[in-house]
């Protein structure tokens, strides 16, 4: 999982949105401790301890004293909506920069999009 492009602490707090979004921790449970993540990871509990601060800090997860952390209630919206928000600025513009530069036409763009979602969807080949 360790990425050397992006600080550990924000690829940590990352690995807890991405576990939020599909489920793994719905509202209310209880997220891994800072030592949990320090040993799996093999690294500092410091450094978990700030990725996991990073969703205090958003109101993803809060604190009970003494028991650990918890999902907050409607976290996983919250999420959800930030990153489709961030959805623009971090993979369209890209995307459409690199088609730009490889002479990529919109409607041929398009075209590629359309065949590679038919293809990751999970009812391809199933008519409607």
């Amino acid at each position: 999982m360790i990425d050397e492009g992006k600080p550990i602490f924000v690829q940590i707090a990352e690995q807890l949105e991405d576990d939020i979004i599909d489920g793994v921790y719905p509202a209310e449970t209880q997220v891994p401790s800072t030592n949990e993540f320090a040993a799996f990871h093999r690294i500092n509990p410091a450094t978990a301890g700030k990725g996991m601060g990073l969703l205090v800090d958003e109101g993803i997860l809060y604190k009970k004293r003494g028991i650990g952390m918890f999902v907050t209630d409607g976290a996983r919206e919250r999420l959800i909506a930030k990153r489709r928000d961030a959805f623009p600025e971090e993979f369209l513009r890209p995307l459409l920069a690199e088609a730009a530069k490889l002479g990529i036409a919109p409607d041929q763009l398009t075209r590629m999009i359309e065949t590679a979602a038919a293809a990751a969807s999970p009812t391809k080949g199933l008519s409607a």
